[in-house]
């Protein structure tokens, strides 16, 4: 187990590669939930401004 965690010398550079990709992909997927979110508000919000228009 340790020679695993050590990675055989390269430990400094490899686990803080795999914190990076980790990390990027976090804030991929907040960021797009987010969007997500703000995008169908403004939906709504449209659809009740054209839904007033409407009457």
């Amino acid at each position: 187990m340790s020679a695993f965690i050590h990675m055989g010398g390269y430990a400094a550079y490899v686990w803080p590669a795999y914190a990076v990709t980790l990390a990027v992909i976090a804030l991929n997927i907040i960021g797009a939930r987010r969007l997500l979110r703000r995008s169908i508000a403004r939906a709504r919000r449209r659809l009740a401004v054209a839904g007033e228009g409407a009457r």
